[in-house]
């Protein structure tokens, strides 16, 4: 089981966003567990503490998975040198460097002041009322991960701008790590066998089309953690529904939302922390990083804030409850007029935001364009000596310009070009096809390929490199000291850019991502899905939403009912049958109704679902000393200790790592122990003596998929059907389908022929050690019954001493 998925896909895809979560979690000796979750790119601190009811701390590895921090902080242990005991196996899954602090930084007194002064919130608004006694443990993991965020990264919390949330999970619906990952929610299972539609390989990349990083960090965490509130839930797809009918509302807020800042969440960030000062020169590196860092922020606080007035027109258009509240909190919010009109004091005058900040500046992605604009970003004629750095820094960007033009009459080179790097500064590059048979002039040193163009520099362009640096250096100087008090102000509303980053980012995965998707597909192919109280869970034409794409002839689509009356289905069917495309199909199903999207479906209905358990595909766990079967009986074990009464339970095939008395023991106890706790559940088996359980327990129904034999061979027809069905021997037909030796095929046929008869089970064993076939039929049934009975018991006897051996 592995929790890099996600870090995979930012390695492959640049436009997914790193994470910058850091994770301290501590350990008491009744395995319960507190974490405290620090997000730096949102300023949010989440906390969570519970009892493992696992061996393999499943719940612990299931929240690494969901937050993927970058460093993960433990307390020193006796039991080992990583800090913890039985969470170790958990953190040894995650891709995150460890991070071993003095247990006296997991100070719960400490940690629960601090909370109390930089939460947003009161703390009993978010549930930790009594912390002192209860919720030591996160509170002590808050303690630690704060004190290292603020040491580690040079950084100070503004008070009261941390967004908080406790156990923020018992709101959502419970997918532990190994399901995620079996059920293909952020990765798909077959990325490593090189899948050629990455987009669709999974539910993420397929939903995945949103336009700002808070936007996909959004719809990630709501794939992780789906929704359980039946209001919130509703409130999405009214919203969703008004945008798939009305066309006019849904572009207008597309073209709207791809006018605010792609990383507009780094805007929260910058003004959350306050960086430390530090003793030194103001012109190093640190220094200048910083400065940069704030301009930007502002540029793209004033970005932001000239965009909402256009949301706002597109919005009044819009009746739903969700749009009606963004629109009335966000656009209408009299804060965000004021501090686009707030007076600040700058000496001796005062100015208005849009006084102090050119109307012309934007946020830019190009390296010297950026550069530019940051030392632009203050209107002239505010600070004596920014003026004069900006005359210089000017200055030699224009010789450098002028310098590019002589060499390209000097030298001959017409195509000669000097563009620009953050590292490096201005550089030449020249094609190199146009360098001439005598090579390079000799004042060009410094010499590298690259492709096939030639980088290289000069004497005098490094110098005009050095002074252009230097008036941008003490341009962001200038330019951060006169942007001191309006920063000032601006942290004193830190809340609104939260409830903004927020709004921009939900409107951002319902518009950019569930209503794109619905309307790029065939007209009410996408239905909206209803939740009940206490109703089925039924689907009529499901599809499964990668596999209909992926499969390039049309999918077979199926239903699904799970009621109280009948809360178990079945399956039966031969393998490639779709048995387990089918269980995933459910799944996903069911998780795009629950974050609010529309579904591949005619017609679905559900109540809402607590937790969705799998035991889904087979492997063994080498680094766990763990086999095929134990893997198995773990993963099932995890199932039947959190199963409850509002679970959806998928389980495929139990039991067919081990013999198949014991396989079907174990599968049959199983059903029996599911069945008692009125969960939902959808079993698919090859055991058929497992469909005599509809005879015991009227609440059993049994599927099959249908299966037809055309000219030996079978024909699959992909489609569920109610009432048993078997196959006789449809293994050999398979294994003829995968192109087996056609005599290997024909001996398993006439193995297969003595071994459907039980009484023929010991001639076959004795015709395959050798012995004769005239003795057999020499002897009468009597004789033949004592020779069988003897040859039983030595082949037990052979068993035992190779056991015992």
């Amino acid at each position: 089981m592995k929790t890099d998925h996600f870090q995979q896909i930012r390695q492959e895809d640049p436009s997914v966003p790193s994470s910058h979560i850091a994770v301290a979690i501590i350990e008491n000796r009744a395995k319960e567990v507190g974490l405290a979750a620090f997000d730096t790119r949102t300023a949010s601190l989440h906390l969570s503490q519970f009892i493992e009811t696992s061996r393999s701390y499943t719940n612990t590895s299931t929240l690494l998975h969901y937050f993927d921090p970058v460093e993960i902080i433990v307390p020193p242990s006796n039991s080992n040198p990583q800090g913890l005991a039985g969470a170790f196996g958990a953190l040894n899954l995650v891709k995150a460097q460890k991070i071993v602090l003095a247990r006296g930084c997991f100070d719960d007194t400490k940690g629960a002041i601090m909370v109390k002064n930089l939460a947003a919130k009161e703390p009993a608004a978010f549930g930790l009322d009594g912390y002192f006694k209860r919720f030591y443990l996160c509170l002590g993991a808050a303690a630690a991960v704060i004190r290292w965020v603020e040491n580690e990264r040079g950084v100070m919390v503004i008070h009261h701008s941390l967004q908080v949330t406790f156990n923020g999970s018992a709101d959502h619906m419970g997918i532990d790590s190994t399901s995620v990952q079996n059920l293909e929610i952020i990765e798909s299972l077959a990325v490593a066998s090189g899948v050629l539609n990455k987009k669709c390989s999974s539910l993420f990349r397929m939903l995945n089309t949103t336009k700002t990083f808070g936007g996909s960090r959004l719809l990630r965490a709501n794939l992780l953690q789906p929704l359980k509130d039946a209001r919130t839930i509703n409130m999405r797809l009214d919203c969703l529904e008004e945008l798939t009918s009305n066309e006019e509302l849904f572009f207008g807020l597309s073209k709207v939302l791809s006018k605010f800042p792609k990383d507009i969440d780094r805007v929260l960030c910058h003004f959350c922390f306050r960086q430390k000062k530090t003793i030194g020169n103001v012109a190093d590196s640190s220094s200048t990083k910083r400065s940069q860092t704030l301009i930007a922020s502002v540029i793209l606080l004033k970005q932001a804030v000239e965009v909402l007035p256009a949301l706002a027109e597109i919005l009044n258009s819009g009746k739903s409850q969700l749009l009606t509240d963004i629109r009335d909190s966000i656009c209408h919010h009299a804060k965000f007029k004021a501090l686009r009109e707030r007076y600040i004091e700058l000496g001796i005058s005062k100015y208005i935001i849009i006084g102090v900040i050119d109307d012309d500046v934007l946020h830019a992605k190009a390296p010297f364009v950026a550069r530019t604009q940051q030392c632009f970003a203050v209107k002239p004629g505010i600070d004596g000596l920014l003026d004069m750095a900006r005359k210089a820094f000017c200055e030699t960007s224009e010789a450098i310009h002028i310098l590019a033009k002589n060499y390209r009459e000097i030298f001959n080179l017409p195509n000669l070009k000097m563009p620009f790097n953050s590292k490096r500064g201005f550089y030449i590059s020249i094609a190199e096809t146009d360098i001439h048979e005598e090579g390079l002039p000799k004042l060009f040193f410094q010499v590298t390929k690259q492709g096939k163009n030639i980088h290289c520099s000069t004497q005098e362009l490094i110098s005009l490199n050095v002074r252009n640096k230097e008036a941008a250096t003490e341009c962001y100087h200038r330019t951060e000291i006169c942007l001191e008090g309006l920063i000032d102000k601006i942290r004193e509303d830190v809340t609104l850019l939260t409830l903004l980053s927020e709004s921009i980012s939900l409107l951002d995965m319902i518009v950019n991502s569930f209503a794109s998707v619905v309307v790029s597909k065939e007209v009410g192919s996408y239905i909206r899905p209803e939740f009940t109280e206490d109703g089925p869970i039924a689907l009529e034409a499901g599809r499964h939403p990668l596999v209909e794409v992926l499969r390039s002839e049309q999918f077979v689509p199926n239903n699904a009912f799970l009621s109280e009356a009948s809360n178990m289905v079945l399956i039966i069917g031969p393998n490639m049958s779709g048995k387990s495309t089918y269980l995933r199909q459910v799944a996903l199903i069911t998780v795009m109704a629950h974050v609010g999207c529309f579904v591949p479906a005619q017609f679905a209905s559900f109540r809402v679902v607590d937790r969705i358990l799998t035991r889904i595909g087979s492997g063994d766990s080498p680094e766990f000393n763990s086999s095929t079967f134990m893997t198995e009986m773990k993963e099932t074990t995890f199932l039947l200790e959190n199963v409850t009464p509002r679970s959806l339970i998928l389980i495929d095939e139990l039991g067919r790592a081990t013999s198949s008395v014991d396989g079907l023991a174990v599968a049959w106890s199983c059903c029996e122990y599911l069945l008692s706790t009125n969960a939902y559940t959808i079993f698919s088996t090859h055991m058929h003596k497992l469909v005599e359980l509809s005879s015991l327990y009227p609440n059993v129904k049994v599927c099959h998929f249908l299966v037809n034999i055309t000219n030996g061979k079978l024909d699959f027809k992909f489609s569920l059907k109610e009432g048993y069905f078997s196959i006789p021997h449809y293994g050999l037909l398979l294994s003829e389908l995968a192109g087996f030796p056609q005599n290997v095929i024909e001996d398993a046929k006439k193995l297969t022929e003595k071994l459907k008869d039980k009484d023929s089970i010991f001639c076959f064993l004795l015709s395959r050690v050798g012995f004769e076939k005239r003795m057999m039929k020499s002897q009468s049934c009597k004789t033949f019954s004592k020779i069988q009975t003897r040859w039983s018991v030595l082949f037990v006897c052979i068993l035992l001493h190779v056991n015992v051996c």
